[in-house]
């Protein structure tokens, strides 16, 4: 029998409540795993962590996803902040760019989802739009604080996310950034109607994706599956 493989996927380092405890904590919202887990994989948590740790972090790893969450440094991409931008959490932008270019020098799949596409564009030195209804014009990648919304999304012909998606479909979506310079060596590989970056990838690099929606939010699988495929058979 085939062992499962071990997918890490980065967390929230931040203030919680829950029950009688108010405390600083490492979190995830629970569809990450059991998206994972659905898929055939064993989840494990990665919160942020000296970026010297990564490497020995990532050796034990056969898959990595890179999950949602705060907006990046703006500094990162040489930029000043907008006035509309969160506040930075550096000790995560730290730790998974480190646990990202650990997982490339591997070979170790990587999926990026929402800020985890940003993380792979700015890694590879693009920039960001740092608010979406600036270059769009409206607000339907993100139109109320804490919900999913849903727009359609169309794959690029010829791309690794146009085999696995291989038609328009609908996807969750709640974010205010977006992809604007592609970083060196990627591609996009699906966009939304109104021309926002919604996927990218690394040709001839294996399985490195980046999706702007949120699959986990929903019941498809497709691109979990193909992560959990890539990281026990190898590179597509």
């Amino acid at each position: 029998m085939t062992a499962k493989p071990l997918i890490g996927i980065t967390t929230y380092l931040t203030r919680a409540r829950w029950g009688a405890w108010d405390l600083k904590a490492a979190l995830l919202p629970a569809s990450y795993p059991a998206q994972v887990q659905r898929a055939g994989g064993l989840a494990v948590m990665l919160p942020p962590d000296e970026p010297g740790a990564a490497e020995a972090v990532v050796s034990r790893l056969d898959g990595l996803v890179l999950g949602g969450g705060e907006d990046l440094d703006p500094a990162l991409y040489g930029q000043a902040p907008h006035a509309r931008a969160g506040a930075p959490v550096p000790e995560r932008d730290r730790w998974e760019t480190a646990l990202l270019s650990a997982a490339l020098e591997r070979g170790v799949p990587v999926l990026g989802i929402c800020r985890g596409m940003q993380v792979m564009n700015v890694q590879a030195g693009g920039t960001l739009c740092q608010h979406v209804p600036d270059l769009v014009g409206h607000d339907g990648h993100n139109p109320a604080p804490g919900t999913f919304t849903d727009h359609a999304v169309e794959p690029v012909p010829g791309t690794l996310t146009g085999k696995l998606l291989p038609d328009a479909f609908g996807v969750a979506t709640h974010h205010h950034q977006s992809v604007d310079r592609l970083g060196e060596g990627l591609v996009a590989s699906a966009y939304a109607e109104d021309g926002t970056v919604e996927a990218l990838e690394r040709p001839g690099g294996g399985f490195v994706l980046g999706v702007q929606w949120h699959p986990e939010a929903r019941e498809d699988l497709r691109l979990t599956e193909a992560l959990v495929r890539a990281a026990v058979e190898g590179p597509f």
